[in-house]
């Protein structure tokens, strides 16, 4: 199995390789992601180098409030406008705007690089949707997709840490000038990539943008009638102010705290990114457990590490710090959310999480504005303390409604391991996994049920709990399933009628899975999109021929 996901893995990155436009998409998000976190801090720098703590959190704000407002319109174009269009034309803006500020850092014109700043900020907004939609549209097939999400994931994840080397470096070298100067270049460079590609628009002129409108208002609605989903909201917007006032307080760390050059805060942005990427490689832990304590726990821990860092501990205890809150932070926010996924109705987690989007841009710029009133106040130290205070002042004030919330919260314990014992699921995120779980509805049957039938439209998945089904194609026994098993997923992938009929051999305990979570979480995270690719491919690939009496665990297409 191993020797086999290792080949399809390299085929995939061979086949993906020789496709030179989908090259050219991935190459212009790499260059967008380092411009991105390496101008936004270098803008942080410099503000704080003009204007102390205060001038650098209005510049926070004002570049996060308009990409806030305009990013939900963003997400509507994409569906309307060609995504190389969309994305190319803000590539140009970005660069543009990034150009401006390097030419407004050169002629010592403060706000005209903070309002050339907010251009770029607000422009970048419309490069992630762009790009989610462009990928599936030049990719040629399905392992070259496949391949391209991998190569977003690494893309992402690396960004977070290169960029901040990335700016350190160029401080170090040039000044903070060249930041803005080279990222100018880099988002150049990103346009030029994928100019010239040609992609129809993905959808009609529909109006999104009400639809998103309406989504809101019925989210706050729904917030204002359940106090324990405002509960979790209003902790999800502490932790938003946090990272929101983190940014800014690594900057006054690396300068005023640490006394050294601007470079220093691209490099502990860059310890603070390599937490991150190392906790969530480790959130799989979370998977089917109460999650009161460690939301508590990583909350703790989180303004431990703040706290700490107000008590002056070098620059090697500074960035184990950071790395550290970098990792609790992480896992905070991957319990967090899984906690309120797990205590909203399924049906409602589009509008609660659309709610959350806009509560999370609120809390990052009001921490962002805390930072320099607690520096006026008190200075650095009391800027970290104050910080690292608001996440134990939520918890003392809800901490006991959280702890009740997470006992009544029903944790799907056999539905989780069922999946998890499917290898089509094996490496499916935390949140996702608990997501597909709670959704999972039981269906009992007797012996000689049909739940599948050859020929018809897919419209879920089903794992299989208990008993043994057997699958038959154009009447010939094809092979028995029991516990482990999922079937119906070729129809879903491939968008086919049913390939095979499945037949209840006894009793039989199956769950069913609706067609559009199934699509949803598979094919958003790329190990298990390829995963479900391979065991599509190599069913489809197999034909029974007419007579084939086949037998249980024959190498033979699975029901589809």
């Amino acid at each position: 199995m191993g020797g086999d996901s290792g080949v399809g893995r390299l085929h995939a990155f061979r086949s993906l390789v020789a496709n030179k436009a989908l090259l050219r998409v991935l190459g212009g998000y790499a260059l967008f992601t380092l411009t991105e976190y390496s101008v936004w801090i270098a803008i942080l720098v410099y503000a704080y180098s003009r204007g102390g703590a205060t001038v650098a959190g209005f510049v926070a704000v004002a570049q996060l409030v308009p990409a806030a407002v305009v990013a939900p319109v963003v997400a509507a174009v994409a569906d309307r406008w060609s995504p190389v269009v969309l994305l190319a034309v803000g590539y140009v803006i970005q660069a543009v705007a990034v150009a401006a500020i390097a030419a407004a850092v050169a002629a010592g014109t403060p706000l005209a690089a903070y309002a050339a700043a907010v251009a770029a900020t607000t422009a970048m907004t419309s490069a992630r949707p762009a790009q989610a939609a462009l990928v599936p549209a030049v990719a040629t097939t399905p392992d070259q997709l496949t391949a391209a999400n991998v190569a977003v994931g690494w893309i992402e994840a690396a960004g977070t840490v290169a960029s901040g080397l990335l700016a350190g470096l160029l401080i170090a070298v040039a000044g903070l000038g060249a930041v803005f100067a080279v990222g100018a270049g880099l988002a150049g460079a990103a346009a030029l990539a994928v100019t010239g590609l040609r992609v129809a628009p993905l959808a009609s002129g529909q109006e999104r943008a009400p639809a998103v409108l309406t989504g809101l208002g019925e989210g706050l609605r729904l917030a204002v009638r359940r106090p324990r989903l405002r509960l979790m909201l209003a902790l999800l917007t502490a932790e938003a102010v946090v990272v929101g006032a983190l940014d800014l307080l690594i900057v006054i760390l690396a300068i005023s705290v640490l006394k050294g050059p601007q470079a220093w805060a691209g490099y502990l942005n860059s310890a603070c990114g390599a937490g991150s990427v190392l906790a969530a490689t480790a959130s799989a832990v979370l998977v089917g457990r109460r999650l009161g304590r460690p939301i508590l726990g990583a909350a703790l821990v989180l303004s431990g590490a703040l706290a700490a860092l107000a008590l002056g501990p070098g620059v090697a205890g500074t960035v184990a710090l950071l790395t550290v809150a970098g990792a609790s932070y992480t896992l905070l926010d991957i319990a967090t959310r899984t906690l309120l996924q797990r205590s909203v109705p399924p049906q409602l987690i589009g509008r609660v999480f659309g709610l959350l989007e806009g509560f999370t841009m609120g809390g990052y710029a009001l921490g962002a504005l805390l930072v320099p009133l607690l520096v006026h106040l008190g200075g650095s130290r009391l800027a970290l303390l104050g910080v690292a205070a608001v996440l134990p002042l939520a918890a003392a004030a809800g901490g006991r409604a959280l702890f009740g919330l997470d006992a009544e919260a029903p944790v799907p314990v056999v539905e989780i391991a069922l999946l998890r014992s499917l290898p089509l699921f094996a490496e499916l995120p935390a949140p996702a996994i608990e997501g597909l779980a709670a959704a999972l509805t039981p269906v009992h049957l007797a012996a000689g049920t049909v739940l599948i039938r050859q020929g018809e439209p897919g419209d879920s998945y089903y794992p299989i709990a208990a008993g043994e089904l057997d699958v038959l194609q154009d009447g010939h026994f094809l092979r028995r399933c029991g516990r482990g098993e999922g079937i119906g997923e070729i129809a879903l992938l491939r968008a086919i009628p049913r390939t095979a009929t499945v037949i209840a051999h006894s009793a039989a305990t199956v769950y069913q899975l609706d067609r559009d979570l199934f699509l949803t979480e598979v094919l958003g995270h790329a190990p298990t999109r390829w995963q479900a690719d391979r065991i599509a491919d190599t069913r489809l690939a197999t034909r029974a021929t007419p007579g084939d009496k086949g037998g249980p665990g024959a190498d033979t297409p699975g029901p589809g």
